[in-house]
């Protein structure tokens, strides 16, 4: 999971660029990086760390241009160094800078024929890296000096063709424009609107329609599964399917968990599909225990507040805000390495104890991961002072991995692999655990879209719209990507940084 931006203006766009990924931010927290263009000349600033600690005034004066795109990361592939921070770049053909959310199913082989057949080194890591080559290497195929719009779809046609797996993209070409594309079964987002100016059109891509929101962008509609969608530098709007099969199956579990509430995905309001979320777990929990004492709901900040407001109302129990969360601490799912999960999570969250104690407290969560979350803030509700703490989760159980940019990617280390819901219960501490039904959330989310036919729902099921997933690829996956691998990584940083230190 990561959020992309692009921008075609008609003035300066870096500190757009810059709202736009501040927006975006809950999206990655790991890196952030920005890459403008000004008559030809192209400019980078990215690094580690949040939006506001990469970019200072220095930088933001740096990034001149009327065209530009940006990138926040948090690392699914690779590791947290700046160098897979993104945008990236490749000089040849034309000068293409690119950012990318997704993770590519095949991307060790497109790595070894980039490197045999199309003689492209790649220098990281990140698949994205791999995604930025391949378009660069089919659009060189064209052979030609210039190129138009139909020249680059032909390229996007031959990365569809190319790659697997879940990739959402914004491409700058140098002296052209911007190029947005999404995977054929369009799993990761990617939205486009415009706003008109005195000096007139300006187009913006985005992971999000949030972020053109708060830049005031009118929604145009989201970059349809296959289709790619090219802005010239005068504001020309081009469009085209460049797949032979598309398949409309986008991830269930942005609506989930990873989309602000705020924006619409796929013509999906995320903040009603997670009302209905609600109203379907509390269908739930009347249909099975309508002898239930629940005396008040209390939700686990933010994220699953909307699910469990209207899961009260439909109880007719009391909702209250029991944790009180610390703004400054980042997304305990998403932090790289169990021992910062665990860490992390009573200093983003502290209990109000009068809202828990001698009452029997449901709390509501967005999903169950790893457990790590759950089972700490159940303790926490206890030491509070509560009689009994049952567990709601507005997502079905999570059993499989992710191998489409979610950091999932072992299935030991997700708590209801290969346990029952009484199990994961006793594991997290809960007295009672109530998990929605896979049928309600596709019901909450289709609703909103009645097109939206399928999901991509791979944690919940074990099944991958993309058809190329096997026990192979899941174990080298999980090999290389669990929390020990990533904590081997974190440390092999931390001393090559004191190596350099101490020389």
């Amino acid at each position: 999971m990561c959020g992309i931006v692009g921008i075609v203006g008609k003035k300066s766009v870096n500190q757009a660029i810059y709202d736009g990924l501040t927006v975006l931010q809950h999206r990655g927290q790991d890196a952030a990086g920005i890459m403008t263009c000004e008559d030809g000349r192209l400019h980078l600033r990215k690094d580690n760390g949040l939006v506001r600690d990469v970019f200072q005034a220095g930088h933001m004066l740096s990034l001149r241009g009327s065209m530009g795109i940006g990138h926040v990361r948090y690392p699914t592939a690779g590791c947290q160094t700046s160098a897979e921070a993104q945008p990236f770049y490749v000089n040849s053909p034309f000068g293409i800078a690119l950012a990318h959310n997704g993770n590519l199913t095949n991307a060790n082989e497109l790595k070894r024929d980039l490197f045999l057949e199309d003689l492209r080194h790649i220098n990281t890591d990140s698949d994205s890296e791999i995604v930025l080559n391949v378009f660069a290497h089919e659009l060189q195929a064209q052979g030609k000096l210039r190129i138009s719009e139909r020249d680059i779809f032909e390229a996007v046609a031959g990365v569809h063709r190319r790659c697997r797996g879940a990739y959402a993209v914004v491409a700058m070409i140098t002296g052209y424009g911007i190029v947005a594309f999404r995977d054929p079964h369009g799993i990761r987002p990617v939205v486009f609107g415009k706003r008109e100016t005195d000096q007139g059109t300006e187009y913006m891509f985005a992971s999000e329609s949030v972020a053109l929101d708060v830049l005031g962008f009118e929604l145009i509609r989201d970059v349809a599964p296959g289709e790619a969608v090219f802005v010239d530098l005068e504001g020309g709007l081009y469009t085209r399917q460049c797949a032979a099969n598309p398949v409309y199956a986008p991830c269930i579990f942005e609506f989930v968990y990873l989309a602000r509430p705020d924006s619409i995905i796929d013509n999906v309001s995320v903040y009603k599909a997670r009302l209905r979320m609600g109203e379907q777990l509390a269908d739930k929990i009347l249909r099975e225990w309508p002898d239930h004492d629940i005396d008040v709901v209390v939700p686990i900040p933010d994220t699953s507040r909307t699910a469990a407001l209207q899961l009260s109302y439909k109880l007719g129990v009391k909702f209250r805000e029991g944790f009180i969360k610390n703004r400054y601490i980042g997304r305990t799912f998403i932090m790289p390495g169990q021992m910062q999960r665990k860490k992390s999570v009573r200093q983003k969250l502290n209990a109000i104890e009068l809202e828990f104690k001698d009452k029997n407290v449901l709390l509501v969560d967005d999903s169950i991961v790893r457990g790590t979350t759950s089972q700490q803030i159940i303790q926490m509700a206890r030491e509070a002072g509560a009689n009994r703490v049952y567990f709601a989760s507005a997502a079905p159980a999570v059993r499989y991995p992710n191998v489409y940019g979610i950091d999932m990617p072992a299935a030991q280390e997700l708590v209801a692999h290969d346990r029952s819901n009484d199990e994961v219960a006793q594991q997290i501490g809960a007295d009672k655990l109530i998990y929605q039904d896979l049928a309600d959330l596709v019901e909450a989310v289709q609703h909103g879209n009645r097109k939206l036919s399928r999901f991509e729902a791979s944690v919940f099921t074990g099944e991958y719209v993309t058809g190329d997933v096997d026990e192979a690829y899941l174990g080298s996956l999980a090999q290389a990507r669990n929390d020990s691998a990533k904590e081997e990584r974190v440390r092999s940083a931390a001393s090559a940084i004191d190596m350099h230190n101490a020389s």
